[in-house]
């Protein structure tokens, strides 16, 4: 039986590390300096004081220890907290570019393709550094890939989505060999000010190679035999930063560092909504396919936090799972929005055997799921 295989896959590292610790050190100075300025206030009630953070606090909440980010520089100086990043200009690649295409390089060279093989690059990630031009299309002229590209977002789904995107384009003949790249550069959606966030998301760059079976060079194929795509509305994931923030009546700066302005989450509301309906569309899917728990050898989930990870792999296994049930990458990588589970996926999948099979899951904003079964060629 033939089909539409991922073929390759790609991770980009960023240069820079900072570790709960350095964040912890740097959000608890602010938060001195903050409730010292503002000590009458508090005094009188009109404010509240603001918490410390902690290492315990945030591995409890998260399992998070340390993320990578593309720029350091600012981000722990509690004058600033929130990266310097210098404006290139439009002759210069564009940054999120840059880490795509890092991170497709790779997978192009585990497919045993050439940028001239691609025709269709999708630039899918949970936010964009510009609407227009596409990203997807300065990479696409840089690798020197032909056919088109564009750009999407679909939050934490993203990576899911645009490889489903690009199994309906090959499948279609719009397409014969697609790379989708998942830049994400979330460090400067991060507001560092604010204690149940400030620690959440890492910057990383993740890209498949998706093509035909029988067209495939590569020696480690992942066959695509089942797609799950479900959204549901809700705000309890959001942001309103937008191009509209400053046309806004009264515009200040300070409105720019106001907490919907960065990354919003109902946490509980999250939980309790988001994670019964992967459950149970992913439970639909293996019934489509008459395929068992048992069958599975593997998740590759998206990596919100450890607790999410955890609920979900339970849930459907039906006991604990095990490291290699589910594996987690969050200790070293922090949530990296549709990179996750791609991330997870790119580290845990050399030692399948032809015929097993494992679920790549991502799910996020929207509410958004994206499930691909995956079967080892």
């Amino acid at each position: 039986m033939s089909g539409i295989v991922i073929s390759g896959t790609g991770v980009y590292n960023p240069p820079h590390v900072i570790t709960n610790e350095e964040l912890v050190e740097s959000f608890n100075a602010y938060v001195d300096r903050y409730n010292s300025d503002n000590n009458t206030a508090i005094a009188s009630g009109k404010l509240e004081p603001l918490e410390y953070s902690s290492c315990e606090f945030i591995e409890k909440a998260s399992g998070i220890k340390q993320r990578y980010v593309v720029i350091k520089e600012g981000i722990l100086d509690i004058d600033r907290m929130m990266p310097v990043v210098p404006r290139r200009p439009d002759e210069q690649l564009s940054l999120t570019a840059e880490m795509a295409i890092e991170a497709g390089l790779e997978a192009l060279q585990r497919a045993g393709r050439k940028p001239e093989d691609i025709d269709l690059v999708i630039y899918g990630a949970s936010t964009s550094e510009r609407p227009w031009p596409a990203v997807g299309v300065e990479i696409q002229k840089e690798l020197g890939c032909v056919g088109y590209a564009y750009d999407m977002t679909v939050a934490c789904s993203t990576g899911t989505f645009a490889i489903s995107a690009a199994y309906d384009a090959i499948v279609s003949g719009t397409a014969t060999c697609a790379l989708v790249v998942n830049p994400e550069y979330t460090s400067p959606q991060i507001n560092y000010r604010d204690r149940d966030s400030h620690f959440i998301f890492g910057d990383v760059a993740t890209a498949c190679v998706v093509e035909k079976e029988e067209a495939a060079r590569g020696k480690n194929l992942f066959r695509i035999t089942s797609r799950k795509l479900q959204t549901h509305f809700s705000n309890n994931i959001r942001t309103n930063s937008s191009y509209l923030t400053k046309v806004e009546p009264a515009v200040t700066f300070e409105r720019f560092f106001e907490q919907d302005q960065f990354f919003i989450q109902q946490g509980r509301k999250v939980f309790k909504e988001l994670l019964p309906l992967i459950c149970k569309l992913v439970r639909a899917q293996m019934a489509e396919l008459d395929v068992g728990i048992d069958q599975i050898r593997r998740m590759w989930l998206h990596q919100a936090n450890i607790n999410m990870n955890m609920f979900v792999a339970r849930d459907l296994l039906g006991r604990p799972p095990e490291f290699m049930d589910a594996p987690v990458i969050l200790s070293e990588y922090a949530n990296t929005a549709s990179a996750g589970s791609i991330i997870a996926f790119h580290k845990y999948h050399d030692d399948f055997i032809p015929g097993e099979m494992g679920i790549l899951c991502s799910f996020g904003a929207g509410y958004s799921i994206g499930s691909l079964f995956l079967q080892k060629v």
